[in-house]
């Protein structure tokens, strides 16, 4: 835990098996560097009425976070025989879907109960263009609307608003034929971009929809649902989706556990935020009212192990005394700069923390507080048309 004290004591907890006590031990640090990510930890589990959550089920129900911590065998015995309901469609719920299918077959299909389709891309097949040239290159960030633009770059995105719904809609129609999610009704109703501004997107395992379409899979649109003895019952229908294991591939609570490492009721605000607004860190690492911790690896992006380790180099040249952080005005109006961004182009997942669409600019302005130079290709075209990725910040 972290006193309020301006951040000089780091309270880790241990227990003492011999003399059955807690030990406390206190470290003196001028900084603090949290690094525990938002996938791991603390489940999200849904919550329910009374009476209608996990508690009513007579079999067991499970956390992704559970199973994947089996090994391969062990997961394979654990779901073997077993008619198992999936919750969630991102990668976790995917993968799972696929070993139980491949533990179970058309005897006790997997059900993969999901509350809206998501623009999951396959990458296993060829697409004949290149996805990251439409949407991790500067000329692809130019379509976007930034946080802290100035006139010129605010009135090309509004020019190239056409450009980039075609983007979009060509990439869609792209998904739709090899997947073939109208055939399924797995067709999203938001567009690609606001999938990629949302870090939503996820690769879908081969062969899912085969599975889907042979009976090994199935899938069930389910906005909301409730557990009942005997399995799962989706909101509006009368009979029970039967099963014998449940998997909550739902997620975590990130910002709940960067909330608890603080005693202070005031930091745990500072933190978290306004509940209607993103997470409040500038360039997603700094909290600008609690200035002596960084926070690594809660807003996503196109390579979260890349934009992690960026930020960590920010980090250390902030510490070595580079550059300066701004005051806490300028820092405040920066990060209502980004979510204002986040509000208009990843819709209902603002909070999420996500820089995928632009994370060029994004990396640019983690480069000028550090004396380096942002742009990193060599020639004018290449700077503008091809896409950035960790290899062109390996020097400063």
């Amino acid at each position: 835990m972290i006193n309020s004290n301006g951040f000089r004591k780091w309270y880790p907890i241990c227990l003492n098996k011999e003399q059955n006590e807690i030990l406390l031990q206190i470290y003196n640090v001028d900084f603090v560097i949290v690094c525990v990510g938002r996938f791991s930890g603390l489940p999200n589990i849904p919550e329910f009425p009374p009476k209608k959550g996990p508690e009513a089920f007579d079999s067991k129900v499970i956390h992704s976070m559970e199973y994947a911590a089996m090994d391969h065998k062990q997961a394979a015995e654990f779901v073997k025989g077993k008619r198992v309901i999936v919750v969630g469609f991102q990668k976790s719920a995917l993968d799972i879907a696929m070993e139980c299918s491949a533990a179970n077959g058309k005897e006790n299909p997997c059900t993969v109960l999901y509350r809206r389709a998501h623009w999951n891309v396959p990458d296993y097949l060829p697409w004949g263009f290149s996805l990251a040239h439409m949407y991790l290159s500067r000329f692809s960030e130019l379509m976007v609307h930034k946080p802290g633009e100035g006139l010129l770059l605010s009135l090309l995105a509004t020019i190239l608003a056409p450009l980039r719904y075609a983007y979009s809609k060509f990439v869609e129609s792209d998904i739709k034929k090899k997947l073939r999610l109208e055939k399924h009704g797995m067709v999203p109703t938001h567009s690609f971009l606001k999938e990629i501004s949302s870090c939503l997107i996820s690769t879908v395992p081969e062969k899912f929809y085969d599975k889907v379409e042979n009976g090994e899979i199935k899938l069930k649109k389910a906005p909301s649902f409730s557990f009942c003895n005997n399995g799962i019952l989706v909101e509006g229908e009368t009979s029970p989706i039967e099963a014998d294991l449940v998997i909550l591939a739902t997620g975590f609570k990130g910002e709940k556990m960067l909330k608890h490492i603080f005693m202070s009721q005031t930091f745990q605000d500072y933190i978290t935020g306004s509940p209607d607004a993103a997470l409040p860190l500038y360039r997603e690492c700094i909290q600008p009212r609690i200035p002596k911790l960084a926070v690594i690896g809660f807003s996503e992006s196109i390579s979260n192990i890349f934009t992690s380790e960026m930020r960590c180099r920010w980090v250390a040249e902030l510490l070595d005394g580079t550059f300066k952080l701004p005051s806490i005005k300028d820092m405040e109006k920066n990060i209502k700069e980004w979510d204002e961004y986040l509000k208009q182009y990843s819709g209902g997942y603002y909070r999420r923390k996500c820089i995928g669409a632009l994370h060029i600019w994004y990396n640019d302005q983690l480069c000028k507080d550090m004396a380096w130079k942002p742009r990193r290709k060599k020639g004018f075209f290449a700077e503008l048309f091809e896409p950035y990725g960790p290899m062109d910040y390996v020097s400063n």
